[in-house]
């Protein structure tokens, strides 16, 4: 199971972070990439988004990778919809951050003008769980960390 999970991440590159300050929700259509073992999912921003300002001020997150563009009309019964629990970490080491970036920046070119902006942050996210949802009804669970 956990590696259909690890498969799913693997296969998309777009999902939705959903992020909380004051108890109040804010979700993000976000570009990602993931290390290896998909232990961690690695996106930039605007430090100066509401989004950076809520990853730092509640560092628990909710992401959201599904298959709802290719499992269309009488498909969807087959969609799927994994969510990701996890934690926002930045990425202090300069080096580091260089080579997530440019793996960003491999997978999403598009992305060259904000990865590259002196107020771009990249970051990662800490896989804590993932959820698998196969339709309406068949749920899985994993534990992570």
């Amino acid at each position: 199971m956990m590696e259909e999970m690890k498969a799913l991440v693997r296969q998309k590159d777009i999902c939705v972070l959903a992020t909380a300050s004051q108890n109040k929700p804010h979700c993000s259509l976000m570009a990602y990439t993931t290390d290896d073992e998909c232990r961690e999912i690695y996106m930039v921003t605007n430090k100066l988004t509401k989004k950076y300002r809520n990853l730092t001020e509640n560092p628990l997150v909710s992401l959201l990778i599904d298959t709802r563009d290719e499992d269309t009309g009488s498909g969807r019964l087959k969609a799927k919809a994994l969510t990701v629990e996890g934690a926002f970490e930045g990425i202090e080491d300069e080096a580091r951050k260089d080579i997530i970036r440019n793996r960003l920046l491999e997978r999403h070119p598009h992305l060259g003008t904000l990865a590259l902006h002196p107020d771009a942050e990249v970051f990662s996210i800490k896989v804590l769980s993932f959820l698998l949802l196969r339709g309406p009804t068949d749920s899985r669970f994993e534990q992570v960390v």
